[in-house]
């Protein structure tokens, strides 16, 4: 019953996160780096929402692959774990600058520095989600149930 329980907070916690990418008052990117103008573009060319998405589906992504994909005794270790966190760390904030990079582009606009700020903060989105996913999806897998840390 727990484990339901953990992959229902798992699943809330993702899913604040997905409504605070849409919210006007409080958005979550603009709470972690807010430039006025560069800011006022991603809104306005509704690139928050996705954004939260590309985070959501490649932290949930990479937690689905390594419990139940990967699932080898030979990859139950912490420091496996660890080097998907790392890989889907970098890997997420990459695929959001090449989106913004693109919609920016497509629309006339130049924020190069702005567009490597902001996807240095989604690292630790990033970062966050995956452990979230681990924690909620972990109890289900048959080799790697005990990682990163025992039960």
């Amino acid at each position: 019953m727990k484990h339901f329980v953990f992959l229902g907070i798992g699943i809330a916690i993702t899913l604040v996160f997905f409504i605070l990418s849409y919210s006007q008052s409080f958005n979550i990117f603009e709470q972690l780096y807010f430039n006025q103008g560069f800011n006022d573009q991603l809104y306005n060319l509704s690139m928050y929402p996705v954004l939260a998405l590309i985070v959501i589906i490649l932290t949930w992504g990479a937690a689905a692959l390594y419990y139940y994909v990967i699932n080898s005794v030979n990859f139950d270790r912490w420091y496996h774990w660890a080097g998907v966190l790392g890989i889907t760390t970098l890997v997420s904030p990459i695929v959001c600058y090449l989106y913004i990079d693109s919609a920016l582009k497509n629309a006339g606009l130049a924020y190069g520095g702005e567009s490597v700020q902001f996807a240095m903060q989604l690292l630790l989105m990033s970062a966050v989600l995956f452990v979230v996913a681990s924690f909620s999806m972990r109890w289900w897998s048959t080799n790697c149930r005990h990682t990163p840390i025992p039960q």
